[in-house]
């Protein structure tokens, strides 16, 4: 494996990492802060609501992986002879040691605790001992691993409300935006009756489905349209916006009395969106974490 270092300008690290992965064969492409621990390094970072930060930094260096020397010799070759790559630097060209890539990756997960008894647990790691519920659920594509503070707190007040005997909020439930299904997964490890998962994304579904089979539970998992009724406690972890468009919809599939969880926020955010919900239910902050909150409600009782 060889690693080819370039210099360029921002201006320039959206064309170079597209051609270096789609047409030069390059295994991977990374972009890193030149100046990072230096004087002049720049923050850049993407924040849910706002526009998206930039291709890279002032001055980024981009690694890309190559097979052999001669495809990371080749492409240098060939991008620093266009035209157009004027500001593009060589930097360097190593020979990478052979590693175990899979075991590197997998000891960066472990075992994460929602409560004392309630752990999400990698496949190739051991439940703790005192874990009386476990989801077996690895990093994968789907949002949703239990590394995240909004998928955190939707599962501690999950085991919360269990834990303080409330069965009746798990009758039937529904996971709007289910991505990897973990909520949905979740909740069926909580005796819910029923649970009804759904998603925009075709590999969302597909991969609940996988997921709730790895973790023996039983579920129905489709699209959005495919949802019917009402239910005793629906969960979105989406983000701000797309839950203030959708809160006609999802207050309409609440049960009388339904509880409705709503993660994905930022805390500035919190007054928008129990204004956006105020005709049909109040909201109010159940759970805080690293900047994101958790709000909670119960529609009307009959």
């Amino acid at each position: 494996m060889f690693e080819l270092l370039l210099r360029a300008p921002q201006a320039l690290v959206e064309t170079v990492s597209d051609a270096l992965g789609d047409e030069l064969g390059a295994l991977s492409v990374s972009v890193e802060d030149a100046d990072a621990d230096t004087d002049h390094e720049q923050a850049l970072f993407g924040e849910p609501g706002m526009p998206a930060p930039g291709p890279g930094w002032n001055r980024s260096t981009l690694r890309a992986l190559f097979e052999t020397r001669e495809q990371a010799e080749a492409a240098a070759t060939l991008l620093l002879a266009q035209d157009w790559a004027e500001g593009l630097e060589f930097q360097a060209m190593q020979e990478l040691a052979e590693q175990d890539w899979v075991r590197i990756t997998q000891s960066q997960f472990e075992p994460i605790a929602i409560t004392p008894s309630f752990w999400i647990v990698p496949s190739w790691h051991q439940p703790p001992a005192d874990a009386s519920r476990v989801i077996r659920l690895d990093p994968g594509l789907a949002f949703g691993t239990g590394t995240h503070p909004t998928t955190r707190m939707c599962l501690r007040w999950m085991a919360q409300r269990f834990d303080a005997g409330d069965r009746a909020t798990f009758e039937r439930v529904l996971d709007y935006g289910c991505g990897s299904g973990i909520l949905a997964i979740a909740a069926a490890l909580h005796d819910a009756r029923a649970v009804d998962a759904v998603d925009i994304d075709p590999a969302a579904v597909a991969a609940t489905q996988a997921n709730a089979l790895a973790n023996g539970v039983t579920l129905v998992s489709g699209l959005p349209e495919q949802v019917q009724g009402r239910y005793t406690l629906l969960l979105a972890n989406i983000l701000a916006t797309p839950l203030k468009l959708l809160a006609p919809l999802l207050c309409t599939h609440l049960a009388p009395g339904g509880g409705l969880v709503l993660a994905g926020i930022l805390s500035r955010q919190t007054a928008e969106l129990q204004a956006a919900y105020a005709p049909w239910l109040q909201l109010s902050v159940a759970d805080e974490e690293d900047g994101w909150v958790l709000l909670s409600g119960r529609a009307p009782a009959a």
